[in-house]
């Protein structure tokens, strides 16, 4: 259980509440006479650091034949606890939609319910590459959210409509298999 891989994922699980808490609690700088900057700066810090150990977990596993099914399971978990406590994190403060955030957050809970069926019926099915890019595409916009930087918004609505098609594309390849495995 306790492989680089999974290490890299438990250390997001461990990172999103604190860049949470980061992002709610500004006064932590502006208190002690820093620039509300800061708490940007050191909330887009851990979230860079812990969306960079997503990219190493997969690569690792597969260089190094480490893959486990702990590892499949806490992976996607990671990633959905890193992202969803920035865009929480971010809509409580006012800095993204709420429309935005719910429409993300449902999709992320309807794809996980479909993933626990997949896996009770012995299902594999795997992330396509539209869903890594749903993934690198959100993790961009919460960074340029983080740091109010111009475009925000724009890259949060087009991450919102990739998240809505790969959905759907992940949709189809569980309808796909399932049908397959009926027949």
């Amino acid at each position: 259980m306790f492989n680089i891989p999974n290490t890299l994922a438990l250390s997001r699980i461990f990172l999103a509440p604190i860049m949470f808490w980061i992002i709610l609690n500004p006064d932590i700088f502006t208190d002690n006479g820093y620039h509300i900057s800061w708490n940007w700066y050191l909330a887009t810090l851990i979230f860079v650091l812990a969306s960079v150990t997503d990219f190493f977990d997969g690569y690792v596993a597969r260089e190094l034949d480490q893959i486990t099914m702990i590892g499949k399971i806490i992976d996607p978990l990671a990633d959905k606890m890193l992202t969803l406590a920035a865009f929480l994190g971010l809509m409580m403060i006012g800095e993204a939609s709420a429309w935005a955030i719910y429409i993300i957050i449902v999709r992320e809970l309807f794809i996980t319910g479909l993933r626990t069926i997949a896996v009770g019926e012995g299902l594999d099915i795997a992330a396509s590459m539209m869903g890594k890019i749903k993934t690198v595409l959100q993790m961009i916009a919460i960074g340029f959210l983080l740091m109010h930087w111009p475009m925000a918004n724009e890259l949060l609505w087009l991450a919102v409509a990739i998240t809505l098609y790969s959905g759907f594309e992940y949709l189809y390849g569980f309808r796909k298999a399932f049908m397959k495995e009926v027949n």
